[in-house]
């Protein structure tokens, strides 16, 4: 095999082992290092890796085979939507092809300092959480996963979770088919009432389940909620006065300041500038691009932080977020 070059910073050279239809609409796609000097890291329940597809995107998908390091597991939905990535995906990649992949970073880690976990998915955000499942299942820790899906078809990994629930003493499954007859959509609020109040409660899924999650769960400590979103999402309001005024932002290491207008992220002012920044998607959604912040405070649009770290306000993702006064100091 000739040697392959990775051709992005920070990115691993891998190739495609297999490509597998495992639900309606979603794809299983096994990588494996691309030669022998290219090394995975283990895999950690709740991680994801960077896709930089040969069309120029980059995209994020969660690992689904926690504690393997011999290879990476994703599962691929074709978006009806899709600006390129699912599709590309869908289309074009083959088993063999090589690609390029960031190494796994994770903001949607499984918690080990508390005994009893609820798992909510909704559809292909069930990726990290059957990757928790399994961790949970091995450390014979209590879990409940309620994941719900359009019909029994559309639910990618449904067997496997069967066949585990089938033999295990600490977890059960709850499935939510609302697409078929008989069956209605997950009541959240129902589900966080049914458990105490030392459980800690995991949710990924589309914007409007995890809106409800959050409702369902504000009343809670910010500590015991945990969400992951698979699309970009506007956490602040569009009427937030705040929302498109222009700032300053200050970087720390240099003292250098910018002017941040309406409609222009700081990551991209920052670009502009010549400044070197890590980022990867530009939408909120990956998490390469988290910034602590010195002094200010952010008005957080990413899809990335939970509750307890957007009150605490100590980080950002500038590819999306902004600033709620006039001005922000970063340690960049």
């Amino acid at each position: 095999m000739d040697r392959l070059i990775a051709p992005f910073q920070n990115t691993l050279c891998a190739r495609i082992a297999a490509i597998d239809p495992i639900a309606r609409g979603v794809l299983r796609i096994e990588l494996r290092p691309a030669g022998p000097d290219v090394a995975f890291d283990p895999v950690q329940a709740g991680a994801h890796i960077d896709l930089h597809l040969p069309n120029g995107l980059r995209r994020s998908y969660s690992l689904v085979n926690e504690g393997e390091r011999h290879r990476y597991v994703i599962a691929v939905a074709h978006d009806a939507h899709s600006r390129g990535g699912s599709a590309y995906v869908h289309e074009c990649l083959r088993a063999g092809d090589a690609i390029a992949i960031g190494r796994p970073r994770n903001h949607f880690a499984l918690r080990n300092d508390h005994l009893k976990t609820v798992l909510v998915a909704g559809g292909i955000g069930i990726t990290p959480l059957w990757s928790m499942v399994q961790r949970l299942e091995r450390d014979g820790r209590p879990w409940t996963l309620y994941f719900c899906a359009r019909t029994h078809d559309h639910a990618a990994f449904l067997a496997e979770l069967e066949a585990l629930t089938a033999n295990s003493r600490n977890g059960r499954l709850v499935c939510v088919f609302d697409h078929e007859p008989g069956q209605a959509m997950l009541d959240l609020r129902d589900v966080v009432q049914r458990h105490d109040g030392d459980t800690h409660f995991y949710c990924c899924g589309p914007q409007p389940m995890l809106r409800a999650f959050e409702a369902a769960t504000s009343a809670l400590d910010a500590q015991r909620v945990h969400v992951e979103s698979f699309g970009a999402a506007a956490v602040s309001s569009p009427a937030d006065d705040d929302a498109d005024r222009p700032f300053d932002v200050e970087l720390a290491s240099s003292g250098r300041h910018y002017t941040v207008p309406p409609g222009k992220s700081i990551l991209d002012v920052l670009i502009d500038a010549g400044e070197s920044v890590m980022y990867s998607c530009k939408e909120g959604t990956c998490g390469t691009c988290e910034t602590t912040v010195l002094d200010g405070a952010p008005l957080h649009r990413d899809a990335v932080l939970g509750r307890a770290e957007r009150e605490a306000g100590r980080v950002m993702m500038i590819c999306v977020s902004r600033c709620r006064g006039e001005r922000i100091k970063l340690d960049l």
